[in-house]
């Protein structure tokens, strides 16, 4: 993969595509950017506006490319009805996957979610969560990243491509780093994904670690942070929270709890960044 150059990033308006346009553009790639949103005026490479869910726009967008970074997506539950955000993002990521085999791309990499595992978590089977408690859908966002995902395998099968799912835990930019300390009084505020996170940064680096990495098939992995976003021990805060939540293996002082160890295997994913270098752990 490390001679396909020709990149398409859709979702390249939204907080993550717009790092993974900038990071992949510095890093030597020929990016073309595409959002049914306007371009943001710093983006610095090609933009085509395109709606996803018409599938000819789809075809139009990535003739030429030699693979596609698709983030574009509704990116939560409640932004829209349940079926609004079903229905467009299993069409927007089933175009997108049948457009890739049409057109012959050499790889496709997607934003799936850390949802598909159960989030929001009331209770968790194990901890650390990794790849295995999928899937564990708990709204139709989460069920279109299900879906979208058994369609990458299918597709995957079919054609041949490799597909890489990057299961992404809550995005942060280094300047939100600053709201970090409202969480630490109150653990249950943030039991919801097991207080996960990724700073942006990271995700752009995920995305260029799975167009390079040497695999086949249609592959799912959890991209998250080193460390958990709260300043207490890991371990102690599952047993706090989560006290009847079987702790499969000993964890690191302030390690995550979403399990990356497949992304690190899977990718090469290895993340660079934390709200520790931003925030004193020591604020209240």
């Amino acid at each position: 993969m490390k001679n396909s150059r020709n990149i398409v990033v859709t979702g390249s308006s939204g907080k993550a595509g717009q790092a993974v346009t900038k990071h992949l553009a510095a890093n030597g790639y020929d990016v073309t950017a595409t959002d049914v949103a306007p371009a943001p005026t710093d983006l610095g490479v090609p933009f085509i506006r395109a709606d996803l869910t018409e599938y000819g726009q789809v075809v139009d967008v990535l003739y030429g490319a030699d693979a596609v970074v698709h983030l574009a997506n509704i990116p939560a539950p409640g932004i829209y009805t349940p079926s609004t955000t079903l229905n467009a993002n299993t069409t927007m990521n089933g175009n997108v996957f049948l457009a890739a085999t049409q057109l012959g791309l050499s790889r496709v990499v997607w934003a799936s979610s850390e949802t598909t595992l159960g989030l929001p978590f009331d209770q968790p089977r194990y901890a650390p969560v990794d790849e295995d408690h999928f899937p564990y859908p708990t709204s139709t966002y989460a069920l279109s990243k299900v879906l979208s995902e058994m369609m990458a395998e299918h597709i995957s099968g079919w054609s041949g491509i490799p597909f890489v799912g990057l299961r992404f835990s809550n995005i942060f930019r280094s300047e939100e780093y600053e709201r970090v300390p409202g969480y630490w009084a109150n653990p249950h505020d943030r039991k919801w994904n097991l207080w996960g996170y990724i700073d942006v940064r990271d995700v752009a680096a995920s995305c260029q670690n799975a167009l390079e990495a040497d695999f086949s098939g249609a592959q799912n992995v959890i991209i998250a942070a080193a460390d958990t976003i709260m300043n207490r021990p890991s371990a102690e805060l599952l047993e706090e929270v989560f006290p009847e939540v079987e702790l499969r293996r000993e964890v690191g002082e302030f390690e995550t709890l979403l399990a990356i160890g497949r992304a690190r295997e899977l990718i090469g994913f290895s993340p660079q960044h934390s709200w520790r270098d931003h925030v004193s752990e020591n604020r209240s």
